[in-house]
């Protein structure tokens, strides 16, 4: 694959985190390319979702800098960038439903706040986003009613709903089965191949890693260690790297305490 700053969706300059004197990220570079699955993994509490809310502009880098289809938002207030995300679905660990409204309502929500589509035209909408996540003919269930794989395609169909071309993911695996897990990863994948949509997902499930990111990084206290596909991270020089692979409990790691 062929780097190109100029039309990286998502790039990252010394992205760096700081709260209460605690580095959370430390000077992150990345830069995503249209149509590429990359992957952030690493333990619990190393800042993968802070990441996500940094390049959501939910909260703002202590220094660094975010570009969104080239535009810096680092700078920007709250309208503008709302008309950013308005390109970027975010699918969140908890799927993040609402109980009370039913999987249609839900999925229109976006549709609502942004005044996009009316009427049979929303229905339909709706109904073809369903199907783009083997769930159709479920507008009418409410969230109680679902497994937790269902509400996951629930929550990935409403964050498609304005039709971003940039999707974050939040452990989408958290939680589920074995197959559940691998009927969320082709789902991703299948997405990308449909609508072309570039993503990022943060996780710490290594298995559903390797099934669907071009390249993943390896995040710990606040740096990538390695930024490469799977295959390669593997074979990594970097001990901290094959542990986290390989699940050992015992290296760099956890050396000082972490366990």
């Amino acid at each position: 694959m062929t780097m190109n700053a100029a039309t990286s969706p998502i790039r990252l300059e010394r992205l760096s985190y700081v709260v209460d004197s605690v580095r959370v990220l430390d000077d992150i570079d990345l830069r995503v390319q249209p149509g590429e699955i990359v992957g952030v993994m690493g333990r619990s509490g190393t800042g993968k979702t802070t990441l996500l809310r940094l390049i959501m502009g939910l909260i703002a880098p202590t220094a660094g800098r975010v570009y969104i289809n080239g535009t810096d938002i680092t700078g920007l207030d709250e309208p503008e960038l709302d008309e950013v995300r308005i390109d970027m679905g975010m699918v969140f660990q908890g799927a993040a439903l609402f109980d009370s409204m039913t999987v249609a309502e839900n999925i229109a929500l976006p549709l609502v706040e942004h005044r996009r589509r009316a009427g049979g035209d929303r229905a339909r909408w709706v109904a073809e986003l369903l199907e783009m996540v083997a769930m159709s003919g479920s507008e009418d269930r409410l969230p109680a009613q679902l497994s937790g794989g269902m509400r996951k395609r629930v929550g990935i169909a409403r964050a498609l709903a304005l039709e971003p071309h940039i999707m974050l993911y939040d452990e989408p695996t958290a939680g589920l089965d074995p197959i559940s897990a691998a009927a969320i990863d082709n789902l991703i994948q299948h997405l990308r191949e449909r609508v072309g949509v570039t993503s990022i997902i943060v996780s710490h499930a290594v298995r559903s890693l390797r099934r669907v990111c071009d390249r993943a990084a390896v995040l710990h206290e606040g740096r990538f260690l390695a930024l490469a596909p799977i295959v390669e991270l593997e074979t990594s020089s970097d001990a901290a790297v094959r542990q986290f692979l390989s699940g050992a409990s015992e290296g760099p790691m956890t050396e000082r305490g972490q366990q």
